[in-house]
């Protein structure tokens, strides 16, 4: 998150304090005491709103799509739909267009979106929730830095994963596959398999979620830390700017690498699902 007015805050919060009050969620009533079921708010409205806005933007490019010469818009719509479908190709060998692919190009978009939310001034962020919820008003505008959001998406990817074994392959067959795959199916070794693919199962939306959860999470503190290295005179709001620069920069990247990722591994734990040991 770019810092670009830190100083403002920093006549208000000590510099621990105001890396805390970025870092907190908002305080609305569902974020307290509500235990396993918290809900926050600023991670659920941003989520939903970029959703919705990135179905909007794909909607109002396929209405105004022609066979002929397409716009710049189209092209590049065309040109996503492509790499993503490509992507999906070289992995999934079956029916990829009847839930595989969709499914691929709604989960790059969407992480990409939230992910790009890293980018905005995160004191400009604070400011306007400051306008309409009171003074140091607090909002996490990156639904990714939350690690109940992806932890939430890698477990909708993991019941997907499930689903699709079982009705590929049976209940029969794939109960059969995790107590006799993939050491053998003599009795002896179906605790040892049973074993392995447990840790397998758990594994998977773990390494799913945290790889996003703390790429993101990191991002936003080396802004905050950048941000208040600025504030601390003319060398460091030099220094911060020229740091600031490089590492957005070198963070577009990151966004753009861990939608992409992300995309990656929800089609290849979709497609293990088709197949078998």
């Amino acid at each position: 998150m770019a810092t670009e007015h830190a100083d403002n805050a920093q006549h208000a919060l000590t510099p621990s304090a105001y890396i805390e009050h970025h870092l907190s969620f908002n305080a609305h009533p569902l974020n307290e005491g509500a235990g396993f079921w918290t809900l926050h708010v600023d991670t659920f409205v941003m989520s939903v709103a970029l959703g919705l806005i990135v179905m909007g933007l794909i909607w109002l490019v396929a209405r105004k799509a022609t066979a002929g010469v397409p716009s710049k818009g189209q092209a590049f719509v065309e040109l996503v739909f492509a790499f993503i479908d490509d992507q999906v190709k070289n992995i999934f060998h079956g029916n990829r267009h009847s839930f595989i692919a969709p499914t691929a190009l709604t989960v790059f978009l969407w992480v990409f979106a939230m992910n790009s939310m890293d980018f905005l001034p995160v004191d400009w962020v604070a400011g306007i929730v400051s306008f309409f919820g009171g003074e140091h008003a607090k909002w996490r505008a990156v639904p990714t830095s939350d690690i109940n959001t992806t932890f939430a998406l890698a477990l909708s990817v993991w019941i997907l994963m499930i689903f699709f074994a079982i009705k590929v392959k049976g209940l029969g067959g794939w109960i059969h596959e995790l107590f006799c795959a993939p050491f053998g199916t003599k009795v002896w070794v179906w605790p040892a398999n049973f074993m392995f693919n447990l840790i397998e199962y758990v594994s998977k939306p773990l390494s799913h979620s945290l790889r996003l959860f703390g790429n993101m999470y990191a991002g936003e503190v080396i802004f905050l830390l950048l941000g208040m290295w600025a504030a601390t005179g003319l060398t460091g709001t030099i220094a911060g700017a020229i740091l600031g620069a490089g590492w957005s920069i070198f963070h577009i990247l990151i966004v753009a690498l861990q939608a992409f990722i992300f995309m990656m591994l929800t089609v290849v734990y979709l497609a293990m699902a088709h197949e078998g040991h």
